[in-house]
């Protein structure tokens, strides 16, 4: 293997959970008779915290209505802890290559936005028995991606150069924390943001490529 840790973001890149976050977000919605959304739309949403996600959901003449927000996003939460995995699942070919990495002696983290508790529960479910070195998500007084702490503490945690690290995910936003944090990237594009035909990006199609590049 190429690097000694690969930090992967969740959402869109080992999990695909739009689904279930857009039923929880169209719980909060159709409970005070606003419009909801369709799965597409909620790909173009994701990725930068719960709260944004909601407040995007919102009319355009509510997203400034912190009472408001804070009310739905408090519906929110409460719909998707308790269906937080009715349609999640891993994407192709991931449980296997997460498998093979940490066999082949490959450190292994999870640095995502999605809120701590729920980051815990789906790495614990769909991919058990793996170590991994951290798993981090959106943390009260941490900044969300793509500020580069969350990077910094996993080479802290770990001992392992920058340079023998490299952050997977499917966004832009990802691909930024990299760079802040001066690791490498790879771009997968299976998840919610169009990866393709980006200059200088490397990017993988499946999970045999990216086992390829790792």
């Amino acid at each position: 293997m190429k690097y000694k840790l690969v930090l992967f973001d969740l959402d869109g890149t080992l999990l695909d959970t739009v689904e279930d976050l857009g039923a929880a977000v169209n719980h909060a919605m159709a409970k005070r008779g606003f419009p909801t959304h369709t799965g597409e739309e909620y790909k173009r949403m994701v990725g930068h915290g719960i709260r944004d996600l909601v407040t995007k959901a919102l009319p355009d003449d509510k997203k400034n209505d912190n009472t408001l927000i804070d009310a739905a996003l408090a519906d929110f939460r409460a719909f998707y802890t308790s269906h937080i995995d009715v349609f999640t699942r891993p994407y192709e070919g991931m449980t296997e290559l997460v498998s093979d990495l940490h066999k082949a002696g490959v450190s292994l983290a999870v640095a995502s936005n999605k809120f701590q508790e729920g980051t815990e529960y789906l790495v614990s479910k769909f991919f058990p028995g793996i170590p991994f070195v951290a798993i981090l998500g959106n943390r009260p007084g941490y900044p969300l991606k793509p500020d580069p702490k969350i990077v910094g503490e996993v080479l802290r945690t770990t001992g392992i150069k920058p340079e023998d690290a490299v952050l997977v995910g499917d966004s832009q936003s990802d691909m930024k924390t990299a760079e802040n944090g001066g690791i490498a990237a790879i771009a997968v594009t299976w998840g919610y943001r169009p990866m393709r035909d980006i200059p200088g990006l490397v990017t993988a199609d499946t999970a045999e490529e990216l086992r390829a590049l790792l």
